[in-house]
């Protein structure tokens, strides 16, 4: 059965969480040290960390990162997979409830995670951890829908085979939630164009790293696989297809309440 908890969600999908969801482009630093004084000595908490994706970027650049997720199995993975990075710090922690201690963050950063967050008391927890003068900035990754033949027929295969698919995409954040969180007016948006060119075995982690695909042993399990090769091979170039995304971001400071 598919979990309804989003803190378990991914349980058992982190081995294609960790090699085939697509990271974030190098832009999002360049715009955080342009607007917002991103250092390398900057403190960062990168909230739902998950396995590691953004905070790598942020530890590549020198950054204390403190990674906080609820989820052992996806804490564990980013532990392996940063376990070299000596500025690294894991913990068993929410958005809600995150364990660090007060005031002690000068970017509290979100990466793909934000729709799985209670906004009122996640609020609430970022006033707390964060430095007087510190920043928020939220990322994700929206996977375009229209931009080729390709896509078209993925979306509606997700459709199809999803098991709660369009459900988890009307739970993706907009600029809307952005203004509720932030407060209009207290808060910047920038896009950047990002993809990822996959062969069939990158397409189907991908699919299978998704929280709402049917997992091994689900009566569409194999028929949504059959499904997904057939598409693959009218598609590929060259062994290969193009998935492609949009880089959100936002970025603002939080004013109590």
């Amino acid at each position: 059965m598919l979990s309804t908890d989003p803190k378990q969600r991914f349980s058992n999908r982190v081995e294609d969480y960790i090699r085939y969801r697509p990271g974030y482009p190098a832009a999002i630093l360049e715009t955080l040290r342009e607007d917002c004084g991103l250092r390398p000595e900057s403190v960062v908490a990168d909230i739902g960390s998950g396995t590691g994706l953004l905070t790598q970027l942020f530890l590549e650049n020198g950054n204390l990162v403190y990674g906080v997720e609820p989820n052992a199995a996806m804490r564990e993975a980013g532990e392996q997979l940063l376990e070299k990075h000596p500025h690294f710090c894991s913990v068993a922690g929410s958005a809600e409830a995150t364990a660090l201690p007060s005031a002690s963050v000068d970017f509290v950063v979100v990466g793909q995670a934000f729709h799985w967050f209670e906004p009122t008391a996640t609020r609430v927890e970022f006033l707390r951890i964060l430095r007087p003068s510190g920043w928020v900035a939220v990322f994700w990754n929206e996977r375009m829908t229209d931009t080729t033949p390709f896509l078209r027929e993925y979306e509606l295969f997700l459709r199809r085979f999803g098991t709660d698919y369009e459900k988890v995409a009307e739970t993706y954040p907009r600029e809307q939630h952005m203004k509720r969180f932030f407060g209009a007016g207290n808060f910047e948006g920038r896009f950047f164009p990002n993809e990822q060119m996959v062969d069939f075995e990158g397409l189907r982690g991908r699919l299978l790293s998704s929280s709402y695909t049917p997992p091994f042993g689900h009566p569409n399990h194999e028929p949504m696989l059959a499904e997904l090769k057939r598409m693959f091979d009218e598609h590929q170039q060259d062994g290969r297809v193009r998935i492609e995304y949009k880089t959100h971001m936002y970025y603002g400071q939080l004013e109590p309440r």
